[in-house]
């Protein structure tokens, strides 16, 4: 099972297929009808687990998410996870009511269902496309954002007894995502500012230290009856930015952990389907789909990007790239657990329509981003740097790779221009290291060693990526970063 799950990996990673359709057919293959005829039909500890591998993916995604580039879309996201949200929830589920021939409650819920934009496959496709940061920004945020207010809505629809009038709903959505945003927000201030001031005894504590607070998160903000989705990606971002120590370290574990979570939630969603009663929910799921895709999240997106004036192209690659993934399949099993009338078919429906669809949309994102001309393959690569405290020093050392695409390729060491009380120590150069002269030059693939003293730490970060983007006149032509002095 372990070796089928890693071929599964290294065939996503390859083919930019979303992993879910893998993992989700490693689960059909081994339950009913398959070849392993394993009967499984637990929906609530499905949703159960599913809800604890969400936690984890966000964490994983928000972690990941650099807040240079999400911050100036968060307008856009926002608008995009709440007035688009409403519009897809609308369209879709009229579709489905009239010409599916679905009943009203079945239609709302597929409906608000299918309108959440998976995180796990936005964020496993988007970051192997070389996009304008503003796309991707958005995108990230909006799937980051949007599964609380579609939980809220699929919950409200999947209650026994009448649905509540739109404007409690809306005050309920309101509420939830206040505090939820408020928790998440002070629980990653305050756990960042913890892990920046408080020296643990080893260096592998601190990526379980940085999920703890993550989780947490959720926990303190489903126990405040708000969005424990929200304050968890929220949470996450912001330790994803506070420059906390061995940082890729975090987010490496991070990102394990959030390929097991996939992997688990996925093979059990695929064991909990059964396929032969998938054959007459097919064409339904492929119309409410085609509806979806074609008309709904178009009209959302271009109604919600209206006050902001973003080019026919941007909008119509981010139409084409609200994926679904696991998320949907997963709040499809709350009206499964709640006992609703035609839950199971509502499931199945969902269930065809997220693969047929993935299928589509996932592999072809990178065609229509080149056919869009959006592709920002020239832009130069950014550094990957990571700090570990030095704590006797009150200092930190720096570890910095050059890629490829780095303007830092052929600049000197002097011509680097760090601020005073930070060096070049090392260089480590075809697995071989040796100590640097100022008119050392340094090459793609180069790994540096800076040591900087605390008070310059920040500024030494922000002129060494300043150059990795701008050369050595980073600072003169407008780079930024310290330099031009």
């Amino acid at each position: 099972m372990l070796l089928v799950a890693v071929a599964a990996v290294r065939i996503s990673s390859r083919s930019g297929l979303p992993s879910l359709l893998l993992y989700l057919g490693i689960g059909v293959a081994i339950g009913q009808d398959g070849i392993g005829n394993v009967h499984f039909d637990n929906a609530e500890l499905t949703q159960v687990i599913g809800y604890a591998a969400l936690v984890v993916i966000l964490a994983e995604g928000g972690l990941g998410t650099k807040w240079k580039e999400i911050k100036p879309a968060l307008p856009m996201a926002a608008v995009m996870s709440t007035v688009g949200v409403a519009v897809s929830v609308g369209v879709t589920a009229s579709a489905a009511h009239y010409w599916v021939g679905l009943e009203w409650r079945q239609a709302l819920i597929i409906g608000a269902v299918v309108s959440s934009t998976d995180a796990a496959a936005v964020f496993s496709v988007l970051r192997k496309v070389p996009l304008p940061s503003r796309v991707t920004g958005t995108l990230e945020a909006e799937s980051g954002f949007n599964d609380a207010p579609v939980v809220i809505l699929v919950v409200a629809f999947s209650t026994t007894g009448p649905v509540d009038s739109w404007y409690m709903l809306l005050g309920t959505i309101a509420m939830e995502l206040a505090i939820g945003a408020a928790i998440g927000l002070a629980v990653g201030f305050l756990g960042s500012f913890g892990l920046r001031h408080v020296a643990l005894p080893a260096s592998g504590l601190y990526p379980i230290a940085v999920m703890a607070i993550a989780v947490v998160a959720y926990a303190a903000g489903a126990m405040a009856h708000g969005s424990g989705f929200l304050a968890v990606y929220l949470a996450s971002v912001i330790l994803g930015n506070a420059k906390l120590p061995h940082a890729p370290a975090n987010r490496g574990f991070a990102e394990g952990l959030g390929w097991i979570a996939q992997i688990g939630m996925f093979v059990l969603l695929g064991l909990l389907v059964t396929p032969h009663e998938l054959i007459d929910d097919f064409w339904p799921a492929v119309m409410v789909g085609l509806v979806l895709t074609a008309v709904a999240r178009p009209l959302s997106v271009a109604l919600s990007l209206l006050p902001f004036r973003i080019p026919w192209q941007e909008q119509t690659l981010m139409s084409w790239a609200g994926l679904r993934g696991a998320v949907p399949i997963i709040l499809a099993t709350i009206p499964m657990v709640s006992g609703i009338e035609g839950s199971e078919k509502v499931f199945n429906i969902v269930f065809v329509l997220v693969v047929v669809y993935t299928l589509v949309q996932g592999p072809t994102l990178p065609w229509l981003a080149r056919a869009l001309r959006l592709g920002d393959s020239a832009e130069a690569a950014d550094l990957g740097v990571e700090s570990a405290p030095l704590e006797r020093l009150r200092g930190h050392l720096l570890s910095v790779v050059i890629p490829a695409k780095s303007r830092m390729h052929g600049v000197e060491v002097a011509e680097l221009r760090l601020p005073p009380g930070a060096a070049v120590t090392l260089v480590v150069r075809d697995d071989k290291s040796f100590v640097p002269s100022p008119t050392t030059v340094l090459r793609r693939g180069d790994e540096l060693l800076v040591v900087a003293t605390d008070p310059v730490r920040d500024a030494a970060e922000r002129r060494l990526r300043a150059v990795g983007q701008g050369g050595k006149l980073a600072g003169w032509l407008g780079t930024g970063g310290t330099g031009g002095a």
